[in-house]
This record gives structure tokens, sequence and C-alpha cells, in this order.
């Protein structure tokens, strides 16, 4: 049952869209199905109808805003300046509370809400990944006589992984010129280890000290995307409490959707009097490695790396930050490598948070388009700065059999420093 009228979100910011259509080429999903309620401006017509209780969630409606990918390239398209993001954000808990799935979907969602932002489900998650590992699982991606879509999920599974504990501080090397926190992340601790090892060693190299602040946890991005907004907000509210104190110039992330989050920390936080000053200040303080490390004099790495190159813009690093040219400044700052701009770049993969998870068949869909773009290029190694996005991309190529390597623009960084991969 939908109420007649609800407040989800500020009704103003519906006024924003003038409706002139400029987003609809950059929308993925409008691209791909062609269908005006698949569209940002469709999507909120949708919304606005169902704040003014024109609308009620039945399934059609539901199935339009769930197929939304949240990538945000309409906001960059837009010249209106329309917050699509917080539109979409904001209906998401609305339907949650008002809509009910089907049973399949809730066991889904319910396993994803209760496993990602948990340390003891991470890590429950990661040891399944790694028996999947040892059993092979990762090949059957590339074997023909697998069906497709399964092949699709073979792929996810990491073959290897890193996960090693890392300490509280790491001392500088050389002088010392800043000191930085780092988000060591959910996700990404028990599964992209060797990322966060890379970026810890690189900004070494450049003269910081990091620190690990033990007790951190998961940023919320995941379950603010999929709806349970109270849920991220204590998850926010946690990290506020242990980041907030620390006497650093800038706290780091390795992972796009959690920088773009952190860095909304102050609006997320607003209604809440205990945390909303400390959550605006250490949203200010939030640094995508790349961009941190793009802003202050960089140690030129000495290592040639003769490799060719492509860039996979993630979305929420390139339309959610509006972080683009540092990640390529730092490539090119590499000696002996060649950069091949990807077509399509800021084109979301399809991995979006848990939209693989929750949409397979449009993020397979997207990610053959990915894949497809990086096949043009012939670039030997694809480059991107968000971990959902290497276990999406990695998927697609293992898939097609091509022999591209997905790697971390932190981690490459971290060759030509001639740091030894963890």
């Amino acid at each position: 049952m939908t109420p007649a009228q609800t407040d989800f979100v500020d009704p103003e910011k519906f006024f924003d869209c003038v409706h002139c259509g400029l987003c609809l080429s950059f929308c993925p999903t409008y691209v791909e199905l062609g269908t005006e309620m698949d569209s940002p401006r469709g999507r909120i017509a949708t919304m606005r109808a169902l704040h003014e209780g024109r609308f009620s969630l039945d399934p059609e409606t539901v199935r339009h805003l769930d197929l939304c990918l949240g990538c945000r390239a309409c906001e960059t398209a837009c010249p209106s300046g329309v917050h699509y993001g917080e539109l979409i954000e904001g209906v998401r808990p609305f339907i949650e509370q008002y809509y009910r799935r089907p049973l399949r979907e809730r066991l889904k969602r319910k396993l994803i809400n209760s496993v990602f932002p948990h340390p003891l489900g991470v890590r429950a998650f990661a040891l399944l990944l790694k028996i999947a590992a040892a059993l092979g699982v990762p090949r059957l991606a590339r074997a023909r006589w697998v069906p497709r879509s399964l092949r699709y999920w073979c792929g996810l599974v990491p073959e290897s992984m890193s996960g090693a504990p890392l300490a509280a501080r790491y001392a500088a090397i050389g002088e010392k010129r800043y000191t930085v926190a780092l988000l060591s992340g959910c996700v990404a601790s028990a599964v992209f280890g060797a990322t966060n090892q890379a970026t810890i060693a690189v900004l070494r190299q450049n003269g910081c000290e990091v620190l690990v602040p033990p007790g951190q946890g998961c940023c919320g991005a995941l379950l603010l995307h999929n709806g349970d907004r109270a849920a991220a907000l204590a998850l926010a509210c946690h990290n506020i409490a242990i980041f907030a104190a620390l006497p650093v110039d800038a706290i780091i992330v390795n992972a796009a959707g959690c920088g773009a989050v952190m860095k909304e920390y102050g609006e997320l936080c607003k209604d809440d009097a205990r945390y909303r000053e400390q959550a605006a200040q250490l949203a200010a303080k939030v640094r995508d490695i790349t961009e941190f490390l793009g802003s202050i004099p960089l140690i030129a790495p000495a290592r040639e790396v003769r490799a060719h190159v492509t860039y996979h813009d993630a979305c929420h690093l390139a339309h959610g930050q509006g972080i683009r040219e540092q990640p390529r400044r730092l490539l090119q700052a590499i000696p002996g490598l060649r950069l091949t701009e990807l077509a399509e770049s800021d084109w979301c993969c399809g991995s979006a948070g848990t939209y693989n998870l929750t949409e397979p068949e449009m993020a397979r869909r997207l990610l053959a388009r990915k894949v497809g773009h990086i096949r043009e290029t012939g670039a030997e190694v694809v480059v991107m700065g968000n971990p959902g996005c290497l276990l999406q991309i990695r998927a697609g190529l293992r898939q097609e059999g091509l022999p591209v390597r997905a790697m971390h623009t932190v981690e490459l960084l971290a060759e030509a420093y001639g740091i030894p991969p963890s």
C-alpha cells in the first residue's frame, strides 16, 4: 500500500528537470532499452507521480526504478544541474518500506544487505570465493560448454585474493610531507588486499605517513544504494566517530563508490545533531587516491612499464566525484607506458555496487558493450579506480577469452615505483 502523498525527497528538486532530454543518450539503460520510463527524465516523472500520490508502487513502476544503475551519467550531461542521485537514492528506501517484493527478490536483497557491510559476513564471503578459486571455478568462465549466464557468475570469482591484516601505521619513506588515513573498506579489505597494499606503498613513496585506524567499517554505500538508508547512516556515523578525530591532511579512498558516498556524509548526516558538524568536516577531507596524488608534487616513478594501456572511468569517480584527468595524468607519468582512450570510457560496466547481483541480465549487456570497446583498443591492460568494476570487467574479459589484464590505477603506479605485487 502506498500513501496518498510522500516526502521521500524535497519536491522542489523535481522541478530542476526541464525535460530537455539531453540526458537520454548518456543513460545506459535508456540506450539499451529505448523506453522513456527507463530514462532519467522518465524516472523523475515517475518519482514525482509517486511523491504526489498519482502512481502506486506496482511491479512495473518498481521495475523501471530498479533498473536504474545510479551511475549518475545524467548529472554530467544535465545543463540544469539536476541532482538525480539524491532523487533515486531518496525513492529507494520508500520502495523498500512500502513495496512487498516477490519472495525470491526479498531473500536475495536480505542476503546482500546481511553480508557485505558486516566483517563476519565479508570474511565468510571471502572464504567462499577462495574455495571457489581453489576448485577452479574462474576457469569455467572460458568453458564454452558452460551456459553463458553461468560463465558470467564463474568469471566474477577472483583467481587470487590477498587480504592480509593491515598495520595501524606506516611510516613515510624519506622526508614526511603528509599524514593521511586510509579507508581499508569492507569487501576491499578481504578481496582486494593487494590494492590496499599498493595504495599504502605508493603513498609512502610520496612522503606520506599512512594511518589505518582499527575499528573502521563499511562506508554505507551498498546499503544506501539498496534502499536501507537508516543502516547506511549508522555505518556512516560509526566511521565519522573513528576518522573525524584523526589529525590528518586527507582521508584516502581507493574505491570510487565509497569515496563518492563519504564525500556526501555531510548531506547524509545533516539532520543528526550529534554528527552533523563532524560529518561535514570529514567529507571535506576525503580524497580518492588518484585525486590526492594528482594534487601533490608527485615523486616521479622511475621504472619503465612497457605496456599498451586503456582507462575505464568508474561511474562514481567520473560522474559522482568529477575525477577524470588526474588518473590519466598519473598514467602518463609512467615511463614507457602507451595510453589509448577507451570509447564510452565513462559508461557503466554493469557492476554499479550490487547491481550485477540484483539485475544480472542488464549488467551482462552493459559488460558485453564495455568489453567490446576494450577489445577495439588492442590494449594489454585496462586500468580503473574501483574494485567493483575490476570484478565485473575481469569477468567479461575471462568470458571472452581476452588476454587483457585488469588492474587498479594505483597497482600500475606501484609497479612503476618498482614495488613488488603483494
